[in-house]
């Protein structure tokens, strides 16, 4: 054992037990990595370090330490690069390019209307089309999306709210017709659609029936697609628009809670869908409070499930969650310096135990990431996978004394978060009032006069500058914007318009009723409905939300 479990025989006794009932039957189920890991010196590896200040350990609750009783000695985190282009053909070709240079998951990016629920026609949507993602008209954008990709084997993400419904439907259809079972099918849609009215600003519907999307896929999966993470609540959207690490972990779990009494209301048991809930987390530049924010989030969690809701199933109990470094950290000024940004970021991603990881490119406050760029993204985590030797051992931090101290401070301030908007009637009233949006704009200004002041230090914009040329700037090619616009007009001469309007019909006929609408939305996408025309007809039965005036 180590020197500091040796002169203490509690945490002694501890890590024995858990070697012999937790770690030793988890790792003959699953076997590790390696028959044994050592240093370069040769050096042995243990498994575990040190002592948690809660006596927790890791795959026990509350979970400090990791949900998995190996956790990357058993199997790394996923490496799932975002990708969305100018169309579905250019992105799967991204796709393809990143599965063969050895990232294990797919994440999607949409662009601007396919989110908002606009086709690609529309003329509120002609300027936006494929700018910051793919553009999905259709069920016939999704094959050409996801083209010579085995579904049944790779994990997809799917960064879509306010038009999951839609997109996941798209999706499994598809599965379907290639003979693919949905309860195999694996990935997560993001379907949060409380942090676009805090955060993003991507909403169509109020907040109502906006609730009752997300919890028709939650239940709807449950039965049919079990496998699939229904849901992937966001702070990561909510730190980009200016929060601190505490307000991130504050607000997001306040829409978690919200989540799950949304879900509860609807009639559904906790622990059938509560182990399949996710989140998806900031990594920022202060690799310290980054590490405690993510262990204090599991402990959060862990007893928000057991002692609030009730659950009894550990699985319940667990903070699944992925993580992407800081876009808003990312500079157009020296660019290459982003490169060790991230590399930092993910670092403290992978030191407080992220399942998933994106690594933003070095050009992504330019534009879109070339090839080059993305390329070495990936590069950067599988350096901290196979080099640093960091995934080596189970929560190398833990123990630390500051660390330890700032999970525990991290989860206490972000719990008084927490109580403030359970105080002003839990999320949806405090989002209609306008005060999470109030607190996180107050926390964006505050950061930004720091930087202007030169208080808090920008490397290569208010310090260290230097003078430059040009950098070179990815440019998407402009003829494939062209090229969606004929293909939407294709799918709609060949469709049967019959089918359309009465998959249409179904879809407004759910959404008056209390049926769950996702077989509706399966129906819609398969006749080749467009995003638009169906969430035309259900802005005629939820109308369209008015966000509140923030001052």
């Amino acid at each position: 054992m180590s020197d500091d479990a040796d002169a203490d025989p509690q945490p002694a006794a501890k890590t024995a037990d858990w070697l012999e009932q937790t770690w030793g039957p988890a790792r003959a189920r699953h076997p590790e990595r390696r028959e044994a890991f050592r240093t370069p010196s040769g050096l042995e590896r243990r498994p575990l370090y040190g002592g948690a200040s809660d006596g927790g350990m890791p795959g026990r609750y509350p979970f400090t330490r990791g949900i998995r009783p190996t956790m990357y000695r058993g199997r790394l985190w996923t490496m799932r690069q975002y990708a969305g282009f100018t169309s579905a053909r250019e992105t799967n070709r991204r796709f393809q390019l990143l599965l063969e240079g050895g990232q294990t998951g797919l994440s999607t990016a949409f662009d601007l209307p396919t989110q908002l629920g606009h086709d690609s026609d529309d003329p509120l949507a002609r300027d936006e089309v494929g700018r910051v993602g793919v553009p999905v008209n259709s069920l016939h954008d999704v094959e050409l999306l996801f083209e010579d990709i085995p579904l049944e084997r790779v994990s997809t993400s799917m960064t879509i709210n306010a038009t999951a419904v839609f997109l996941l439907a798209c999706y499994v259809v598809l599965a379907t017709r290639r003979g693919i079972d949905p309860r195999v099918l694996r990935g997560t849609v993001q379907n949060d659609i409380l942090k676009e009215y805090v955060a993003r600003g991507n909403y169509r519907f109020p907040i109502g029936p906006s609730l009752r999307l997300t919890t028709d896929l939650m239940a709807w999966c449950a039965e049919e697609v079990p496998a699939w993470n229904t849901i992937s609540i966001s702070g990561y959207h909510i730190r980009e628009a200016g929060a601190t690490a505490v307000q991130e972990l504050g607000f997001t779990f306040s829409h978690a809670r919200a989540y799950v009494r949304a879900a509860l209301e609807a009639g559904l048991a906790v622990d059938s869908f509560a182990p399949r809930l996710s989140f998806f987390f900031n990594a920022h530049n202060d690799l310290f409070e980054e590490v405690a924010k993510f262990r204090a989030a599991r402990r959060i969690w862990a007893r928000m499930m057991r002692e609030e809701f009730g659950a009894a199933d550990p699985a319940s109990w667990q903070l699944r969650f992925h993580t992407q470094t800081a876009g808003s950290m990312l500079t157009s000024q020296q660019p290459d310096n982003n490169v060790v940004r991230t590399t930092v970021q993910a670092l403290a991603a992978v030191l407080g135990g992220t399942q998933s990881l994106h690594t933003n490119s070095r050009d992504e406050a330019l534009s879109l990431p070339s090839e080059a760029s993305a390329r070495l993204a990936l590069r950067t985590q599988q350096v901290l996978a196979h080099e640093s030797g960091v995934a080596d051992v189970i929560d190398p931090l833990g123990g630390a004394p500051y660390v330890e101290a700032l999970t525990g401070e991290i989860e206490a301030a972000a719990g008084a978060v927490l109580d403030e908007v359970e105080r002003r009637g839990g999320a949806g009233p405090a989002i209609e009032a306008g005060h999470v949006q109030r607190e996180i704009h107050r926390s964006a200004m505050e950061w930004q006069r720091s930087v202007e002041a030169g208080e808090r230090v920008i490397v290569g914009v208010n310090r260290f500058g230097d003078e430059e040329g040009p950098p070179e700037v990815f440019r998407p090619d402009d003829a494939e914007r062209e090229r969606v616009l004929t293909d939407l007009a294709a799918v709609r001469a060949r469709r049967d318009p019959r089918k359309v309007e009465a998959a249409l019909q179904a879809v407004v006929r759910a959404a008056r009723g209390d049926e769950n609408i996702m077989p509706s939305m399966l129906n819609a996408a398969a006749a080749y409905a467009t995003v638009g025309e169906v969430f035309g007809a259900l802005s005629e039965v939820f109308g369209r939300y008015q966000p509140p005036e923030v001052i």
